[in-house]
């Protein structure tokens, strides 16, 4: 897929960062679900009542939280650590809104929008349903957050470098099997990048979680794909947890602080009843809103078929009545058309009145 007037080019993330002495190979070992036991990191809440961190009220609940600012550097590092930038070191989260030019403007509320101590923006979105053109989408909004800080007097050398990532449960590249993607603006020959002031990541959860599943996966040495899949073991929509993912994590974390402070954050998060009724009420909305989409989509299927259906036998009856016209019995008309014979009788007498 090209992006509307970019020249571009992907590059994928298979990193690998060793964090247990003597794990030299990974060997995959499932685990039987167990899903609602009480374990070692999680003591006080059943794992099929976390939150979906797909959701973006829970993702900015917990990545977006200034008490958890250090995790969300590890994230968003893992997500980068093969940009080329200097890791970040510290963030400040920024005002999520981007201003409407204009009253019917499309809603501008950012998910999650940082600025590093390098003075780079990120803006993460997570979108859990598939409702806009994803790739339009972040472009936009990369643009409004480029032009932002611009004033009467600056110069254009101090525009900032602004990077999109959007974590996606949903697929939008069919070119590629590879669940993290990532954009740049480069020379359509020599491949020479342009500027470093524009980068959009594309992170696809259902990939990822095939990935899994077919053992390709080592969150062992990747910690990229640690993060990702904290992301993918809950799945609200199917009403599943991957209780093998968490089996796994939990393990890394007696190794990873930054995990493991993770995990518990999630679960207090998960405890905490006034954001869980705000959650479940965000999740409602969304899956209602799939539920209508779909529905609509089926109400509009079925629309163009029946049109069909009768357009068809419009077309069927022109052709019995010009048959008809010249002459040719009933028979031979039904045969022609498709016709019942009642039907062409039908036909017949309506052009005798």
């Amino acid at each position: 897929m090209t992006l509307p007037g970019l020249h571009i080019r992907t590059s994928d993330y298979s990193t690998a960062i060793q964090v247990k002495e003597g794990q030299d190979e990974y060997t995959s070992k499932r685990r039987e679900s167990n899903t609602g036991k009480r374990t070692r990191l999680l003591k006080r809440i059943p794992l099929n009542q976390l939150m979906d961190l797909k959701i973006d009220y829970a993702f900015k609940q917990l990545f977006g939280n200034e008490k958890n600012k250090e995790i969300t550097v590890v994230f968003l590092n893992a997500i980068l650590q093969k940009t080329g930038r200097d890791r970040i070191k510290d963030i400040a989260f920024s005002n999520a809104e981007i201003n409407r030019e204009y009253l019917d403007d499309k809603q501008s509320r950012l998910d999650l929008l940082v600025v590093t101590d390098a003075d780079e923006r990120i803006n993460v979105e997570i979108q859990f349903t598939d409702q806009y053109d994803m790739v339009k989408r972040s472009i936009y909004y990369w643009s409004k957050l480029y032009a932002r800080p611009f004033e009467k007097g600056m110069a254009y050398k101090e525009l900032r470098p602004v990077i999109a990532i959007n974590i996606l449960n949903f697929d939008v590249f069919e070119q590629t099997e590879r669940f993290h993607t990532s954009y740049y603006l480069y020379d359509d020959e020599d491949q020479a990048k342009l500027t470093n002031v524009m980068e959009f990541h594309f992170i696809e959860m259902g990939k990822l979680i095939k990935d899994w599943k077919a053992d390709k996966l080592n969150p062992w040495n990747s910690i990229l794909a640690r993060w990702l899949l904290l992301l993918g073991m809950v799945d609200s929509r199917n009403d599943k947890v991957y209780d093998d993912i968490y089996q796994e994590l939990e393990e890394i974390a007696m190794n990873d602080e930054s995990l493991r402070e993770t995990l518990k954050s999630w679960e207090e998060l998960s405890m905490e009843q006034e954001q869980r009724e705000a959650y479940e009420g965000r999740l409602k909305r969304i899956l209602d809103e799939e539920a209508a989409k779909r529905e609509a989509e089926l109400n509009l299927q079925e629309a163009k078929q029946k049109a069909k259906q009768e357009g068809e036998l419009e077309a069927k009856e022109a052709i019995a009545r010009r048959l008809l016209s010249k002459g040719l019995n009933i028979d031979l008309v039904a045969d022609a058309t498709g016709l019942t014979q009642d039907k062409v009788v039908d036909i017949q007498h309506n052009m005798q009145e």
